[in-house]
């Protein structure tokens, strides 16, 4: 290659978001699963993450699905550079398909993370977006949803038994600034199923347009018309700029402190240790609760309670409590007490440790 080629195609790439982090999805590889490596009875209505961290599953269109799905964070070995895939299983078929029904796998990106695109602006850059997928034979749209500005942009896509590579590119959009936030920007949504209010309406291919429910879904088969459906899905890649690049793999350390600033789970499950605990009085054990990374956001604390969950071991004793009061949160730490059970010594401190297979501290900035 010539100095000259080659310093074209650095720049090239510079442009198009670096050389490296480039690309705007994280977990793309599926490396990264907190909350469980599997999920059983999926579907209903409401909008959640299961499984694979930062992938939504949206159900929230109105009606209830009937159709239910598991889906695992599945180790593969059948295709060269990626060694695990989401995989969905449809468990429960839905054949009688309500209007409002909906099933899409999603992405929510910061708006701060998509100012490169310029969008809304004169200078609007093409974005590409490339996947790997096999699974039962089906017709699916991806589609960019700007929700702020009301404006869509989609692609079907056929799915076969062997494994491809997608790779499909979107003009820039010059209409509707992205707000330079940690708020939701844009939403990369796999359509996979959707009722008559979702599909009733016109497909235009790679086109931006004021969004319009009907149609979003246009012509797609249903993940759920048969409980032999299955999909994987792995390689998800969104990157600015109109050609394709290799995906880009990084360590799985990495990927997991993106993760972290959306979802962490502190703990769970037995013998797992929390910290210091110190006694503000008798009654009252406080906790000071750091994350691994700065959140997105306050993130919203939750804990898994119930007799003797958690144990304070100080001078000599235990003391066993049910649960942990969030008190004062940020995005870089929460602090907590616990003024129920606890019975010490005022001005004594001990290590608390989780004394259940069922205990669960976990903290969620999710967009």
């Amino acid at each position: 290659m010539s100095r000259a080629r080659e310093f074209a195609d650095l720049a090239g790439s510079a442009d198009a978001g670096g050389l490296t982090g480039r690309n705007l999805i994280i977990n793309g590889a599926m490396q990264v699963s907190q909350r469980a490596t599997s999920a059983t009875g999926i579907g209903g209505t409401g909008d959640t993450y299961k499984v694979l961290d930062r992938f939504r599953y949206g159900l929230n269109g109105g009606d209830a699905t009937a159709g239910r799905f598991t889906a695992s964070q599945a180790a593969i070995t059948d295709l060269p550079g990626f060694g695990f895939a989401h995989k969905l299983d449809c468990t429960t078929a839905d054949t009688s398909i309500a209007a409002g029904e909906v099933f899409t796998i999603q992405q929510r990106i910061e708006g701060q993370n998509l100012q490169q695109l310029a969008k809304g602006t004169s200078s609007a850059k093409a974005v590409t977006v490339s996947f790997y997928a096999k699974g039962t034979a089906k017709k699916y749209m991806l589609e960019i949803q700007d929700a702020e500005n009301s404006r869509i942009i989609q692609q079907q896509f056929d799915v076969t038994t062997s494994w491809q590579r997608f790779s499909i590119t979107f003009p820039g959009d010059t209409s509707g600034t992205v707000a330079n936030n940690n708020s939701t920007g844009l939403y990369l949504n796999m359509w996979l199923h959707g009722g008559s209010t979702y599909s009733s309406g016109t497909y235009n291919a790679s086109t931006w347009k004021a969004q319009s429910n009907a149609d979003r879904a246009v012509s797609i088969d249903s993940f759920f018309s048969s409980t032999d459906n299955e999909l994987f899905i792995t390689g998800v890649q969104m990157e600015v700029g109109p050609s394709v690049t290799d995906f880009e793999h990084e360590d799985a350390g990495t990927t997991l402190q993106k993760c972290q600033r959306y979802y962490f789970k502190f703990l769970e499950g037995s013998t797992k240790e929390i910290g210091v605990a110190w006694y503000y009085t008798a009654s009252h054990a406080s906790f000071m609760f750091r994350y691994p990374t700065t959140m997105r956001a306050t993130p919203t604390a939750t804990d898994a309670a119930g007799t003797g969950y958690y144990t304070i071991y100080s001078n000599g004793g235990s003391d066993a409590i049910n649960s942990v009061a969030f008190e004062n949160g940020s995005t870089e730490q929460y602090s907590a007490l616990n003024n129920s059970e606890a019975s010490g010594t005022a001005g004594q401190a001990g290590l608390v440790r989780s004394t259940n297979a069922s205990a669960k501290i976990e903290f969620d900035a999710e967009l």
